[in-house]
């Protein structure tokens, strides 16, 4: 593959998770390029989207067993990163150490 191919996938993730979660778009945006399990399933996405946008062209001994399994891993990655979204938006608070003098 080259630099091109690779730059273009990498766009074309990011362009698919953008298009699953519109209102997070900004978020999305940070966690593909910050986090790199989250990019990985964006990528996977993508790639899953693609083989069951292409499924017809299966044997129609594969094609159902097929459709079946790409939309459930479709699903599954949705979720995955639905909650990866959600967690991101999780703040810690953590109180400061305490600096006070200690009395003896």
């Amino acid at each position: 593959m080259t630099s091109g191919e690779s730059n273009s996938t990498h766009l074309s993730a990011l362009e698919t998770a953008e298009a699953h979660f519109p209102d997070q778009k900004r978020l999305v945006q940070r966690l593909f390029y910050l986090n790199e399990a989250f990019q990985s399933m964006c990528e996977d996405l993508t790639a899953a989207e693609d083989a069951l946008a292409h499924v017809e062209r299966l044997p129609d001994s594969l094609r159902e067993a097929r459709r079946e399994e790409y939309a459930a891993l479709v699903d599954a990655l949705l979720n995955e990163m639905g909650e990866a979204l959600a967690q991101s938006k999780i703040v810690m608070f953590r109180r400061p150490p305490d600096t006070r003098p200690r009395s003896s």
